[in-house]
């Protein structure tokens, strides 16, 4: 009887130890590892799922803003991720980037969110990007992002909302 109580233990504490292994990362690992401008990424959390490089509170305009100011088109403002590919949002120009959606669609975290919603669980929509659509019968697009850009084919061209008009469909 002693010895089925002791491999009870050890299989729990077997259990215990490997599922902490999953959940704390390692010092070496990606999502603890600091991005390129020092802050560490955070893939976890309901919150944070699919986006790094910021907080929830720097999506400010004035704080991008002030960034891309001083540093190139170039300059990586965010990183949203699906699965292990990884897309950034670059400062850009009024063509491509955060300063093009800025200026023709408008910068603020509800944007930021859509952005890391549809990357990180939207359908790809055959403009090399992803969207998301509505949970309705029949589904239409709500959201659009589009891949590629002169600095890269895995920075983000463009986000915006769709607002096409919609023809009499049916299920």
């Amino acid at each position: 009887m002693r010895s089925t109580a002791s491999r009870a233990v050890k299989a729990a504490l077997a259990t215990a130890v490997a599922a902490s292994a999953l959940v704390i990362p390692a010092s070496g690992s990606a999502a603890a590892a600091p991005s390129s401008n020092g802050v560490t990424a955070q893939r976890a959390g309901a919150e944070n799922v699919g986006v790094s490089n910021v907080d929830a509170s720097s999506a400010d305009v004035s704080s991008i803003d002030a960034t891309c100011r001083s540093h190139s088109r170039n300059y990586i403002v965010r990183t949203y991720y699906r699965g292990p590919g990884k897309y950034t949002l670059r400062c850009g120009t009024k063509t491509w980037g955060w300063k093009h959606i800025k200026l023709r669609h408008g910068w603020n975290s509800t944007m930021d969110r859509k952005i890391r919603a549809a990357i990180w669980s939207g359908q790809p929509n055959g403009r090399g990007g992803y969207s998301t659509y509505t949970q309705t019968c029949p589904s239409y697009e709500k959201f659009r992002t589009i891949i590629g850009t002169p600095a890269g084919t895995n920075d983000l061209l463009t986000a915006y909302n769709v607002t096409t008009a919609r023809g009499a469909a049916k299920c």
